[in-house]
C-alpha cells in the first residue's frame, strides 16, 4: 500500500512548532506534498529538510515568506521537476513534480484569489495557462497523483455556507466550472469524492470565529489523479486529531508498488 499525504502547513515553521513533524514521525506515510511553505532554502532545520527517513525536494518563491511547495519521500525519484516553465508562476512556487518509475507525483498550491480583484485575475490566468498542461499530462498515460490546495470548492456539498459564498472566490461560478471541467471532460478523479460522495470532507477553516470548532468548512485540499490510480484508491480520511495549520492533511492509500525504493 502506497500512503500519500496532502497538507498546507500555512508556513513549515509554524507547523513545525505546532507538532506537524512529530505527527509524521509517526505517520507511516510513503509520500507527502506540502503547500505554503512561506519560508526559504535557509530557514529551514535539517528535521524540516529530512524528517523520520524522508527526503524533501522543494519549490520557494522567491518573495519571502510567501508560498512554496514540497514533497517528501521514501522512495528516490527518477526526476524532479520544479515548476511549470511559466516565469510568472514559477517564481511564486507553486507546482513541484516527482516521478518514480510510471507514477508522477504533483504538490500544487493554486492561487487564492480572495485578497483582491487583482489576485482573482492572476488566479484565473494560472487556470487559463494550467488546463492546457492537465489536459497535456493525462494524455501521456501515466499513473498521476496531484494533491495540494486548489483554492476551489466545487459543490455545494463541498462547503457549509455555500450560499453566502456564491459571489466569494473559492467558489465562483467561473471557478467551479473549470475544476467540474477537469473531471468531466478532461478525464480527471477526484478521489475524496469518488470514495465519499455523501461525505463534506472539509480539509479548511477560516480563522475567524468559531469556524473550526462549529465546523464551518471548505473542502479546498484534493488528491486529483489519473483515472489509473483511481482504481487503485483503497482509502480516504481527513487527520483532524491535532490542528497543525488552519487545513487539516488529507490521506489516502492507494494500492500500489513502486519500482524501488531509496
Amino acid at each position: 500500500m502506497l500512503r500519500v499525504i496532502s497538507a498546507n502547513l500555512n508556513g513549515i515553521r509554524s507547523a513545525d512548532k505546532k507538532g506537524f513533524f512529530d505527527w509524521l514521525v509517526r505517520e507511516p506515510a510513503d509520500i507527502v506534498c506540502v503547500q505554503e511553505l512561506k519560508a526559504q532554502a535557509g530557514d529551514l532545520s535539517e528535521r524540516m529538510r529530512a524528517p523520520d527517513g524522508l527526503t524533501g525536494y522543494f519549490h520557494y518563491a522567491e518573495k519571502k515568506g510567501y508560498s512554496g511547495v514540497g514533497v517528501y519521500t521514501r522512495h528516490a525519484p527518477d526526476a524532479v521537476i520544479e515548476g511549470l516553465g511559466v516565469d510568472w508562476i514559477d517564481a511564486e512556487g507553486r507546482y513541484l513534480r516527482l516521478d518514480f518509475g510510471r507514477l508522477t507525483v504533483i504538490s500544487l498550491y493554486l492561487p487564492s484569489g480572495s485578497s483582491s480583484d487583482e489576485r482573482q485575475q492572476v488566479k484565473f490566468d494560472f487556470l487559463d495557462v494550467f488546463l492546457p498542461h492537465l489536459t497535456q499530462l493525462i494524455a501521456e498515460g501515466r499513473d498521476v497523483v496531484i494533491c495540494g490546495d486548489w483554492n476551489i470548492a466545487h459543490n455545494e456539498i463541498d462547503l457549509k455556507n455555500w450560499k453566502g459564498n456564491l459571489k466569494n472566490s473559492g467558489f465562483l461560478p467561473e471557478e467551479r466550472a473549470w475544476i467540474g471541467e477537469l473531471f468531466s471532460h478532461v478525464g480527471w478523479r477526484d478521489v475524496w469524492r469518488t470514495l465519499h460522495p455523501d461525505t463534506p470532507g472539509y480539509t479548511w477553516w477560516s480563522n475567524r470565529g468559531q469556524a473550526y470548532a462549529k465546523d464551518v468548512g471548505w473542502r479546498i485540499d484534493y488528491h486529483v489523479v489519473s483515472p489509473s490510480m483511481m482504481d487503485k484508491a483503497r482509502a480516504a480520511s481527513v487527520y483532524k486529531g491535532e490542528k497543525f495549520s488552519d487545513h487539516a492533511p488529507l490521506i489516502v492509500d492507494y494500492e500500489y508498488t513502486l519500482p524501488c525504493s531509496a
